[in-house]
């Protein structure tokens, strides 16, 4: 289950990758907007502010995420999907997927049938986290494997820009990787344990009773507090991700 309010801790670092991505699409006037695992809506809807003539459509798998988003009001409308079901309609110019497809075994082909459907023309914006061999997630796998939760964590699931360049070949691609370095204030816990009950260590929690997270998650803290120390009042955390813009072929005269 994903808990909104966990998920939106660190909001403007979560939130910041997202609209550097979407300052890449270069639709004008595009008919229909997508956003794909939308997550709690707040994002979606700045895509209003910037395609206020479109009509726009937020799936997530979460229906705690999607009773968050569709809370918000407004124009948008949110509905609970698996993006594996999803299919472009004939005038979807624009579809985003923000920190979702890394969650999806099979996303590349996801990718490639969303490039072949979608219309001449339109913008398919993606970013996936890039971070899994940091220290962050080397530890994750490695205290996993003291509790017997190694096949609930993810090794690689993701590829470099060059990957996904190549996997889209036949459209218009610009595809790029950014670190950004975060500096997580300190509280009371490690922040980057916080950060990491956003995401990572949600299939974790599912899989270990209480008493065994409660363990799981100290030990983890232990490990973290060690590979990104406190310096003042803030510890650095350094993070990858992928991006890629692509526009489908486009037929002669299309300008959205």
């Amino acid at each position: 289950m994903w808990d909104p309010a966990v998920y939106r801790r660190f909001g403007t670092e979560r939130s910041r990758p997202f609209f550097d991505l979407v300052a890449r699409v270069g639709a004008e006037r595009p008919r229909a907007v997508v956003d794909l695992g939308c997550g709690p809506g707040e994002l979606t809807l700045s895509l209003a502010e910037r395609w206020p003539g479109a009509r726009l459509t937020g799936v997530d798998s979460s229906p705690e995420m999607i009773a968050k988003a569709a809370a918000h009001g407004g124009t948008a409308e949110f509905r609970t999907g698996d993006v594996r079901d999803w299919r472009p309609e004939p005038d979807t110019d624009v579809l985003v997927t923000n920190a979702t497809l890394q969650w999806v075994p099979e996303h590349r082909d996801l990718l490639v049938r969303w490039a072949g459907e979608l219309p001449p023309g339109a913008w398919l914006a993606m970013q996936v986290p890039g971070n899994f061999g940091a220290p962050s997630h080397v530890l994750l796998r490695e205290v996993g494997k003291r509790y017997g939760v190694s096949d609930v964590l993810r090794e690689a699931p993701v590829g470099d820009p060059a990957d996904y360049a190549a996997l889209l070949d036949g459209a218009e691609v610009d595809a790029w990787e950014t670190t950004y370095l975060h500096r997580l204030p300190v509280h009371d816990e490690h922040p980057v344990l916080r950060w990491m009950e956003g995401t990572a260590l949600r299939p974790v929690k599912a899989a270990l009773d209480d008493n065994a997270w409660q363990s799981f998650r100290a030990d983890l803290a232990r490990e973290l507090t060690g590979a990104y120390p406190a310096t003042g009042s803030h510890v650095a955390f350094p993070f990858r991700r992928v991006f890629v813009v692509a526009r489908t072929a486009s037929s002669e005269g299309i300008e959205r």
